[in-house]
């Protein structure tokens, strides 16, 4: 269910849901030979049909909401992979969704990567943003989610408030994944 739409039902519009959705995987994908502004403008153009002129300025905006103002000319290999991965987010971010799904969206990073790509997770939960994150960033979830699903195999094995699942899982599996991070 997305915004009250079962979103599996026969019938319903996907692209008019999609357009609602910001979703940011694990994989960066750019296009590699645009730059990272040009990344950020053409979505917005082509689905949003937004002119050239508000497209550039949504994409700087978004570049310096995630702290690359001064990166929005240069091209995704002449980036790190934190700086592609946030170059992902802004792209998101200029389609003006509504939720934000965030697959590992740090599992492609160096460790020391990882850190900038969480701050910029966390400024947009303190600016208000509804987000789904599945992570194996379990100090980051306890920190922002106000609830938590702890899934195995494709099942839901327990779920709460971060409070509930990390202080008091009831289920085994869910206390014995939490022994092994501890």
């Amino acid at each position: 269910m997305v915004e009250g739409v079962d979103i599996t039902k026969k019938g319903v519009d996907i692209n008019k849901v999609r357009s609602t959705l910001g979703m940011v995987f694990q994989q960066f994908n750019l296009f590699p030979h645009l730059s990272a502004k040009r990344n950020v403008m053409i979505a917005q153009q082509k689905v949003h049909k937004r002119s050239r002129e508000e497209a550039e300025r949504i994409a700087v905006e978004e570049h310096t909401k995630v702290g690359l103002a001064d990166r929005v000319d240069f091209m995704p290999a002449q980036l790190s992979g934190g700086q592609q991965q946030r170059v992902a987010i802004a792209r998101a971010l200029a389609m003006n969704p509504h939720v934000m799904l965030f697959d590992e969206a740090t599992s492609a990073l160096d460790p020391e990567l990882v850190r900038d790509v969480l701050g910029v997770m966390r400024d947009l939960v303190h600016d208000g943003m509804t987000m789904i994150v599945v992570t194996h960033e379990m100090q980051f979830a306890r920190d922002v989610a106000d609830r938590v699903i702890f899934m195995d195999g494709g099942v839901i094995v327990e779920q709460g408030t971060p409070d509930e699942v990390f202080d008091h899982p009831s289920s085994d599996r869910t206390k014995d994944f939490l022994g092994h991070i501890s």
